[in-house]
């Protein structure tokens, strides 16, 4: 490992300026502990598999990391326009700006298939996404990082049960 590396690593996590193209995931995870895992079903099908990654003794504060581990081929634009559904359904930003944030996430979000994983990094600047454990976007805005973690951990999410299993206090 590169000393920057491990004293980012040491440090608990690195804020990495948005000048840097390509944040590793260890690095950006290093400092954060494994909390919950639960499943996602809909309609009684397993969808993906989550676990929330955090910093100290309060999940819901940034930096967290939250990694899908999908078990169904899905096409990444259904993926970009169910976080925008989820969005809207908090009511957390308006029709124009969930408009900018679903053709943001069209562009981000591969399809997946059965194995593939999608890890979302929340960062105080903003939200870091790894496919399959590679870098793939940056998006520097915190309301748009508050909103999409919020689909998971918001107390009004559509998925109450996942939520409660990911925040588990390890144990």
């Amino acid at each position: 490992m590169r000393r920057r590396d491990f004293v980012l690593a040491a440090a608990g996590l690195a804020l990495l300026p948005a000048a840097q193209a390509n944040p590793r995931l260890d690095v950006l995870t290093g400092g954060l502990q494994r909390w919950g895992t639960g499943e996602f079903r809909r309609w009684g099908f397993l969808v993906y598999e989550a676990t929330l990654w955090a910093k100290g003794d309060d999940p819901l504060k940034p930096p967290l990391a939250l990694g899908l581990t999908y078990k169904r081929n899905l096409d990444g634009l259904k993926i970009a326009d169910a976080s925008v559904t989820e969005m809207r359904n908090l009511k957390i930003a308006d029709e124009g700006t969930l408009k900018i944030w679903g053709e943001r996430m069209a562009q981000i979000f591969p399809d997946v298939k059965d194995g593939d994983r999608i890890v979302g990094v929340h960062l105080p600047e903003g939200a870091r996404f790894f496919y399959n454990d590679r870098f793939i976007a940056a998006v520097d805005d915190p309301a748009f990082a508050r909103a999409f973690f919020a689909i998971w951990l918001d107390p009004r999410t559509s998925a109450p049960a996942l939520r409660t299993l990911l925040l588990q206090r390890p144990g």
